[in-house]
């Protein structure tokens, strides 16, 4: 079962070292101590290790020996897209290029004056590239887990200052379901990502990378209910300064709800396992991703 908790591992002391690095030394220093830190979690963080292995050998394909050092090069660019965003969160001087493939079907969106949803996953560096966002000359709001710890957030914010987007916390009360309503009702863009969710939450199963993998039912039953434009969006590291940001023509989803839904789900999942083929290493879920076997009829239904 996936067991992601909605908490991101690290402490203010990392936090700090970090940015004072980034701060006098730019981004090659950090990247250098990262090395030492990616070693340390490939040598003694089991309970991610092994999830994260297990998907590069059983789905990706890679042999024992490749599948091992993939494993540390993946927690390698994992931090290397954390100090990435640190530094363009925060202004430092940098060097970072970005290609945009996809910048007309987001101008195309927003031109439908309805508002709309972007959809994306914990692949790649996303938020990153969110500053381009500003060139679409409308309001953003992302939806997040609140789950970093608050002394970190709050050292964070003290550095970065205010974002030029709008944050919409995910709450136990559903007021952020409100948030939401609000901000397409406001024809704003909404985006959040959907392929994490807390235990108890209602799921969708699709076949993902050749297995049953369960997926949060809220981001596709949104696309449904309001009928927006919907449009995928990832930003991938290809080199050490340069990002390519791909994003998806809208589609609409009609029809009853669960047809929306089974219909959303697809669209996604087929193109994150497109992207996932293209960037194997730049996956970050580290827990058991992957359900359990569900009945085949989870998996096709389109009532």
């Amino acid at each position: 079962m996936p067991s992601w908790q909605g908490k991101s591992k690290g402490n203010k002391l990392g936090y700090r070292i970090f940015i004072e690095i980034l701060r006098y030394g730019g981004v090659w220093p950090a990247y250098l101590l990262l090395r030492c830190v990616a070693a340390y979690y490939f040598l003694f963080s089991y309970s991610s290790s092994k999830p994260i292995f297990s998907y590069f050998h059983t789905k990706i394909g890679y042999g024992w020996w490749r599948s091992l050092c993939s494993v540390y090069r993946n927690y390698y660019v994992f931090g290397q897209t954390l100090i990435d965003k640190v530094v363009v969160m925060a202004g430092i001087s940098n060097k970072f290029t970005f290609q945009f493939e996809g910048e007309s079907h987001l101008r195309q969106l927003v031109a439908t004056g309805r508002g709309g949803i972007l959809l994306s996953a914990h692949l790649g560096n996303w938020e990153v590239a969110g500053h381009l966002f500003k060139r679409l000359e409308t309001r953003i709001n992302i939806v997040m887990f609140d789950g970093e710890h608050e002394r970190i957030k709050q050292y964070l914010s003290s550095i970065t200052g205010e974002r030029n987007v709008n944050v919409i916390v995910i709450k136990d009360d559903l007021s952020h379901i409100y948030a939401i309503n609000e901000a397409l009702g406001n024809n704003e863009l909404v985006c959040m990502h959907a392929d994490r969710f807390m235990e108890g939450n209602k799921t969708e199963t699709a076949l993902f990378m050749g297995a049953p993998a369960r997926f949060p039912a809220g981001p596709f039953l949104l696309a449904a209910t309001f009928r927006v434009p919907v449009s995928l969006v990832f930003a991938f590291k290809e080199t050490a300064t340069h990002y390519h940001l791909y994003a998806t023509p809208p589609s609409q989803y009609h029809g009853r709800r669960n047809q929306g839904v089974q219909a959303a789900l697809q669209d996604f999942v087929t193109v994150l396992e497109e992207k996932v083929r293209l960037y194997p290493e730049q996956w970050f879920n580290y827990y058991d991703f992957w359900a359990p076997a569900a009945p085949l009829q989870s998996l096709t239904a389109k009532s």
